[in-house]
């Protein structure tokens, strides 16, 4: 059997390709696709199954730890019809360690990495843009709409930086929340939080703030093209500082 069937979920297909690896299978041969419970539906379903997934990423980490961090970003690109390009990348890394990385030729391994790279660069993009703003009830709220789905590892960021505060990371794109509540971190969905009233202390500060961005501008120095490139625009509308722009 060489075509495999996952649930869909992300523990899934990493089961599917302890299943493939572990029995053996050629991972050139071998294709993984989501189960469509169609009735004639051709291939070897692999359950999930947890435990499995940790003891496989367990001696991944052993072999390749950089690889487990390659991965770990690319599971935030949310990437669509990469299973088989995940599967051979994971195989190569237990053949290679930690080498894996530099093997750019392979495309695959190109194909992994280049996504893995984009998450990451945004989520660390993201560390700088997000903006906390004051509501009615003394909470803070940083609303976002990242390409990729970085709420958890921001959260936990922040969590470390601003321990005294008790605030809420929403990703308004994907309609999921981070809160902190001064001792742990909890995620869910909060939909009442995609349009927060502010305080009235918030409003000031953030009029002060407009005002200030506008003070320091400099027309003649203004380079629109540099800003866009170190600031894409697309993450404008939740700055403060550019909503003095609008």
């Amino acid at each position: 059997m060489s075509r495999f069937l996952y649930d869909g979920t992300p523990e899934g297909l990493v089961s599917a390709i302890a299943e493939i690896l572990d029995g053996g299978a050629d991972s050139k041969k071998a294709t993984i696709v989501e189960r469509r419970n169609l009735l004639f539906e051709e291939g070897l379903f692999i359950r999930t199954d947890p435990a499995r997934v940790e003891a496989f990423f367990s001696k991944l980490r052993q072999r390749a730890p950089d690889a487990v961090h390659t991965l770990w970003y690319f599971t935030m690109a949310e990437a669509k019809e990469m299973e088989n390009s995940l599967l051979r990348y994971i195989a190569l890394a237990f053949e290679h360690g930690d080498r894996i990385n530099g093997h750019l030729t392979d495309s695959d391994v190109k194909a992994i990495v280049g996504i893995a790279r984009k998450a990451g660069r945004e989520l660390h993009r993201m560390k700088g843009l997000l903006r906390f703003e004051q509501l009615r009830d003394g909470t803070y709220l940083a609303r976002m709409e990242p390409d990729h789905d970085v709420i958890q590892p921001l959260a936990h960021h922040f969590s470390r930086r601003l321990r005294a505060q008790l605030w809420y990371i929403y990703d308004v794109k994907r309609h999921s929340a981070a809160y902190w509540d001064g001792k742990s971190l909890s995620f869910g969905t909060l939909e009442q939080f995609s349009k927060p009233e502010l305080s009235d202390e918030e409003k000031a500060v953030q009029q002060r703030w407009q005002a200030f961005f506008r003070t320091i501008a400099i027309p003649e120095r203004k380079n629109p093209r540099l800003q866009k490139s170190n600031m894409p625009a697309k993450y404008w509308k939740y700055l403060t500082e550019k909503q003095a722009e609008g």
